[in-house]
């Protein structure tokens, strides 16, 4: 499988798995209903987000649908230059959560941009995480691995000219 398909194949995951489980929650709760799924410790918790994930920036929902469609597009763009599995996983998570929630924004809303996003799991850390859905943990996950795969990368691999072990040594 080419390095291109990777991110768009798990992109493509991600997306169809967002809106399924968005699909499932908004038909079987309603805004602000909580239902139980690990006591004590993970909740469904339906609300509708105007904000960025994780219920951060209220009411800039538009402003950061474009910055998710230029996000969407640069790694679109860029994805044929990805060297690595962990770079690759890393942007199909984030491209698959941009969409994910870029679908919301665009069909959740009376105008264009301006949808909420359909926010359902909600950790019991003395009632006080935010609520968040698949297109959220994506892009958290994802990005977390593109920095990971960014210090690998910076390191070098054992032998190669460029990296820091070998910068003193002569034949």
């Amino acid at each position: 499988m080419t390095a291109r398909r990777v991110p768009l194949l798990i992109a493509l995951a991600v997306v169809v798995l967002d809106q399924l489980t968005k699909w499932w929650v908004v038909s079987a709760f309603e805004i602000g209903q909580t239902g139980s799924l690990i006591p004590g410790v993970l909740y469904l918790h339906r609300v509708e987000n105007s904000g960025a994930a994780f219920g951060l920036l209220p009411g800039w929902g538009s402003f950061i649908a474009l910055g998710a469609i230029a996000a969407v597009v640069l790694i679109v763009l860029f994805v044929h230059r990805l060297t690595g599995r962990l770079e690759a996983v890393a942007m199909g998570l984030v491209l698959g959560g941009a969409v994910g929630n870029l679908v919301d924004r665009i069909f959740r809303g009376p105008g264009l941009l301006d949808g909420k996003v359909v926010d359902f799991a909600r950790f019991d850390f003395y009632h006080s995480f935010p609520a968040f859905n698949v297109a959220d943990s994506a892009i958290t996950v994802g990005a977390i691995l593109a920095v990971l795969a960014a210090f690998v990368l910076s390191r070098g691999t054992p032998g190669d000219e460029g990296s820091e072990g070998d910068a003193g040594a002569s034949s």
